[in-house]
């Protein structure tokens, strides 16, 4: 087959498609007078066929490759060479081809780093503080990867990026845990403090009950001041009750009782829903007396827990307190 039959007809290359080529259409316009002669027809090619054609000029190759016909990959070699090799092997159609990812750029080529990568670090360290600026650095630092990649070395800062986007990640997982917890915290401080009271209340309630059926058991005679707790233990079940849960770990009990009504009988008081006889105390085991007694130390917000003679207790305010009754 003579160089001209091989060349004309259908040459077919990598592009999905079949390019009518001719001798004509890739002859060389003859050279000017004066110019250097120039073998232009250097290069043979194969194409998607597994065909092999040429020879073809170096700058043909290069349009075939701006049009897609031809990529990296096609197979070439110098005429009159043994040995094919990819197109994007040859240093001389080099230029036609961006740089493969994560290809350096070359020596003495100009790279300038990624602000957005610059401003995601910076967003999300300030995003640990205030959680604010963190979905904005992890965003940013998404464009600057994005940029980075897209530029062919000429960017830097993937570290930056990567590192931005894992500060801001972290903020925003912290403040997705940190701030309803903090949000949740005067309530469950006040939730504590109300179940607090409602303890304490019980305690005196049951103390209260005690007293109550050791005066049956004694002709209607309260115990003794001095040795009340020990009088209506027996009553009580435990001495648990004699303890506020607000009170001060170190304090032996947390009560007292009054002293004015040591061993008196409730049916010569008067008016026993305002009397006062169980009240919150800084004292322990035993601890009797007055107003005086009372704790210093408010355990339910300001209010102070009291059991009267009638058996009934109460959540006491400060004013309140002035008003209650301690003599008989």
């Amino acid at each position: 087959m003579s160089r001209s039959s091989r060349i004309e007809g259908w040459l077919t290359l990598d592009a999905p498609r079949f390019v009518p080529l001719t001798w004509a259409a890739i002859r060389p316009e003859a050279p000017q007078a004066g110019a250097l002669t120039e073998r232009l027809f250097v290069y043979r090619i194969i194409g998607s066929d597994d065909k092999e054609y040429g020879p073809i000029s170096a700058e043909q190759i290069r349009q075939w490759l701006r049009e897609g016909r031809l990529n990296r990959t096609s197979r070439i070699k110098p005429d009159g060479a043994t040995e094919w090799k990819f197109i994007g092997a040859l240093p001389e159609f080099e230029e036609s081809f961006p740089p493969l990812p994560g290809t350096p750029p070359k020596p003495g080529a100009r790279t300038e780093s990624s602000g957005f990568a610059t401003a995601s670090l910076v967003c999300g360290a300030l995003g640990l503080i205030t959680c604010v600026t963190a979905p904005v650095g992890l965003v940013l630092g998404l464009i600057a990867h994005s940029q980075i990649r897209k530029s062919n070395g000429q960017l830097t800062g993937s570290g930056r990026a990567t590192g931005g986007i894992v500060l801001s990640a972290i903020a925003m997982v912290v403040g997705i845990v940190a701030i309803p917890t903090m949000m949740l915290l005067p309530a469950l401080g006040k939730a504590k403090q109300r179940a607090q009271s409602i303890h304490c209340i019980n305690n005196v309630k049951q103390i209260a009950l005690a007293v109550k059926m050791y005066q049956t058991d004694n002709n209607d005679i309260m115990p003794s001041a001095t040795n009340w707790c020990a009088d209506v233990q027996q009553y009580t079940g435990s001495t648990m009750i004699f303890e506020c849960p607000s009170g001060d770990e170190n304090g032996d009990r947390h009560y007292a009782f009054n002293a004015k009504l040591s061993h008196l009988s409730d049916t010569n008081l008067q008016n026993s829903a305002m009397t006062v006889m169980i009240f919150e105390s800084d004292g322990g085991w035993n601890t009797y007396g007055g107003r005086e007694l009372l704790t210093t130390n408010a355990r339910h917000g300001k209010s102070v827990v009291v059991g009267f003679v009638d058996g009934h207790v109460e959540l006491v305010s400060p004013a309140r307190l002035q008003q209650l009754k301690w003599e008989p």
